[in-house]
């Protein structure tokens, strides 16, 4: 009886992982557009990031430039290249991953 037992067991569970295995792909196709459909959310929030901390960093240098502070050139450089930096990372994942 316990041999049937087990027997039946293990059979159940072979046919359990063989249907369970059947959609696979099916899987993986919905998950890889369901993630590269984030990107172009994501890619316009990347963008809207990089206008609002390049307009702080405007007004950060002409507040800086107005009260006659002599390292303004190093800090709207430092704004400056971290707004590119935002618009080309984001334009660069986008392409590596679309």
């Amino acid at each position: 009886m316990k041999k049937r037992f087990v027997f039946s067991a293990v059979l159940l569970l072979s046919v359990l992982g063989a249907f369970a295995q059947g959609n696979g792909m099916a899987g993986i196709s919905e998950a890889t557009s369901m993630v590269s459909s984030y990107f172009d959310p994501a890619t316009k929030l990347i963008y809207a990031v990089g206008a609002v901390i390049g307009l702080i960093g405007g007004v950060k240098v002409y507040s800086k430039f107005s009260s006659g502070d002599p390292d303004t050139s190093k800090t709207a450089a430092s704004w400056f290249g971290a707004c590119i930096f935002l618009i080309v990372a984001a334009t660069i994942l986008r392409s590596f991953f679309l």
